[in-house]
């Protein structure tokens, strides 16, 4: 990471801190900076990256530093997960064009990838996504990827914002996304034409209210993300009060604590990103204390992640025989961490949630088997 320094501020935040000044337990006493000349990218786990950059979201937006406003809050948690190492990059410098800035996140980027270890990226607009599945691309890698966001960023422009990156994303050629997931969006302002279209490419899409009414069942959908990209728009407003662009709707703060803790869980995940904070909107910091506690359930849920066993070892699994609709199938539920696991007709075992056992026990048949029997014709 030492030959990217030139991609970042001069300034760290650390560099503006006395470790001191934190407790020992204390994330801000234990976080290692990528400027320390010592740093070694084999000796962490996950990379804090910051980037301010907000010109996709309009050209006459200014750089932002409210990576440094989480960091204020973050640093301040408790660090309970003592096996797990942290390293923080620092922030992305501002680019003399947007492109610029693009280009050198997902420089730092590929180089996190490369080494085998988590990006979590503290944004900036939402269209930063696109370096996040860019890193799989310019390696020709199918990935999977999910978003959770209230809008399905897919307006036709020109040029990739905040509001068409997902066109890219989805149809540019060539194109890696072997799937793709889309979490807690709201009807009211989703195209319905859109949706039908994005269904047909066999695409998955869960409304704001199917996601409330189970949240549990969006944590296979994550196990098999390759990156995880979170709009805080996705947040309703009294639980976000720096979204005056968002919604009275939206999940709540436990929620997308549970939905970044179901991320850091997966063992396909090596990008996490939170965009679309502007601290300059935020009441008390509340919206910041609420990011930096979806990244420490982040971290948790990786705890998580370290612990379980492989589905070739089958002691380590209940096991279940079920039959529905002349189907007869296996359902694995992990003894260590209560996931469950679902054979289809081919053999090969999806992740599938207790929602899913229960259904197929009384003779249906769950969507979730649908769906993933469709991608496979």
């Amino acid at each position: 990471m030492q030959e990217l320094r030139s991609f970042f501020e001069v300034t760290h935040f650390l560099e503006t801190r006395e470790k001191g000044n934190y407790q020992p337990l204390q994330w801000g006493a234990n976080i290692r900076s990528v400027a320390d000349e010592d740093f070694d990218l084999v000796d962490t786990d996950m990379v804090l990256v910051g980037c301010g950059e907000w010109r996709g979201a309009g050209n006459d937006m200014p750089y932002s530093n409210s990576a440094d406003i989480i960091r204020e809050e973050l640093y301040k948690l408790y660090h309970w997960h003592s096996g797990i190492r942290i390293a923080d990059a620092g922030n992305i410098r501002q680019g003399a064009t947007l492109g610029d800035t693009r280009a050198a996140l997902l420089t730092v980027l590929q180089e996190i990838h490369s080494a085998g270890k988590i990006a979590v990226i503290i944004g900036g607009s939402h269209d930063l996504t696109l370096q996040q599945y860019e890193v799989f691309k310019k390696a020709a890698q199918l990935t999977v990827g999910t978003v959770a966001d209230m809008l399905i960023d897919l307006d036709e422009a020109e040029e990739i914002t905040a509001g068409s990156f997902l066109m890219d994303m989805l149809t540019g050629t060539p194109n890696f996304m072997s799937h793709y997931s889309h979490i807690a969006f709201q009807s009211y302002y989703a195209h319905p034409r859109m949706l039908e279209t994005l269904d047909k490419l066999r695409f998955d899409f869960y409304r704001l209210g199917k996601v409330r009414e189970s949240v549990e069942d969006m944590e296979p959908v994550l196990r098999i993300s390759n990156f995880f990209s979170f709009d805080i728009s996705a947040v309703r407003y009294c639980d976000a009060p720096s979204n005056i662009k968002g919604s009275p709707n939206g999940l709540t703060g436990e929620e997308s604590c549970m939905l970044t803790r179901y991320a850091g869980m997966s063992d396909k995940l090596s990008s996490f990103g939170i965009f679309g904070y502007d601290h300059r909107d935020d009441q008390h910091n509340m919206t910041a204390r609420l990011i930096t506690q979806m990244i420490w359930y982040f971290v948790d849920g990786y705890l998580v992640r370290k612990s379980e066993a492989k589905l070739t070892d089958r002691q380590e699994f209940d096991i279940f025989n079920v039959v529905f609709t002349d189907n007869d199938t296996v359902f694995l539920k992990s003894k260590r961490t209560n996931r469950w696991w679902m054979k289809l007709p081919d053999g090969t075992f999806v992740p599938c949630s207790y929602n899913d056992y229960l259904i197929a026990s009384n003779d249906e048949i769950p969507e979730r088997w649908l769906r993933e029997q469709e991608r496979l014709m």
